[in-house]
């Protein structure tokens, strides 16, 4: 719940997806769900000779299970509090 509770504070923000087979999508976060599935609006590809059939779409939902990496925006990281938040699920977690 930590990483979805993480995406939810990142809603209405840039961000870049890169799947599975090597597609990096950019574009704005519009929702997570609990599943860490994504769907984005106003989205680019990083690579368009690449990926041509994508230039039409503007939104999409992205299956979290296909997510390689989601790259974030520095200045919205506060990497302190992710790392308490981390610590105390990682606690209770071990008491269980």
């Amino acid at each position: 719940m930590l990483f979805y509770s993480f995406f939810k504070s990142l809603v209405g923000k840039d961000v870049v997806v890169e799947l599975k087979n090597d597609l990096s999508i950019c574009g704005t976060l519009h929702s997570v769900d609990q599943y860490l599935n994504i769907k984005l609006t106003d989205i680019s590809v990083t690579d368009p000779e690449k990926y041509p059939h994508m230039m039409s779409v503007k939104n999409c939902f992205i299956r979290g299970s296909v997510v390689r990496y989601v790259q974030l925006p520095a200045d919205e990281v506060d990497t302190q509090l992710l790392q308490d938040a981390a610590r105390k699920e990682a606690a209770t977690q071990a008491k269980a």
